[in-house]
């Protein structure tokens, strides 16, 4: 059965799986700069992901903002990733205008692994392939403790509940 979501009210398709807490953290590939990165390739340590459709719009860069200021405080216990299917090139651009010091970036613009491992590529309902608002926190075994798909991609995600999932996993 389709997964769905809204955009602007009106309903597209997830492709990929439903993850939910317990589940083991799908591997991707994808781009930091023009550096291909997997999950592998991060820390062992809690790790937040914050899935959004582009920087360039102000939800997403909202998202991207309060994310980066809520994690200041965690310091070297958690890794933290935007995760668009911006270019690099834009989200490099972006964090450096925003001043974007802790949140990293990850581009899945190449295969959009991430999008379909992890159940958030918008596969049809939109003239492109976008990724749905969402949030995922990973335990230092690799687990997902946080799982937050967004029913309607231009609202907030539920910042307090992913920071303090964050802050139980980095414990």
């Amino acid at each position: 059965m389709a997964r769905t979501v809204t955009f602007k009210n009106n309903p597209v398709t997830l492709a990929g799986p439903e993850l939910k807490p317990g589940d083991t953290a799908p591997s991707y590939t994808g781009l930091s700069g023009l550096s291909p990165v997997t999950l592998a390739d991060t820390p062992a340590k809690a790790r937040l992901f914050s899935v959004v459709p582009s920087l360039d719009t102000g939800v997403c860069s909202l998202q991207t903002k309060k994310f980066d200021d809520g994690i200041k405080a965690l310091g070297d216990a958690v890794a933290c990733y935007t995760v668009s299917l911006d270019l690099p090139f834009a989200q490099k651009r972006f964090c450096t205008a925003e001043g974007i010091a802790t949140m990293q970036t990850v581009s899945d613009v190449h295969d959009h692994s991430f999008g379909q491992n992890w159940g958030v590529l918008i596969e049809s309902g939109l003239p492109l392939k976008l990724l749905a608002r969402s949030v995922f926190v990973v335990d230092k075994a690799g687990k997902i403790t946080y799982a937050e798909y967004v029913p309607e991609v231009t609202n907030h995600p539920n910042y307090d509940a992913a920071l303090d999932a964050l802050k139980a996993a980095a414990k």
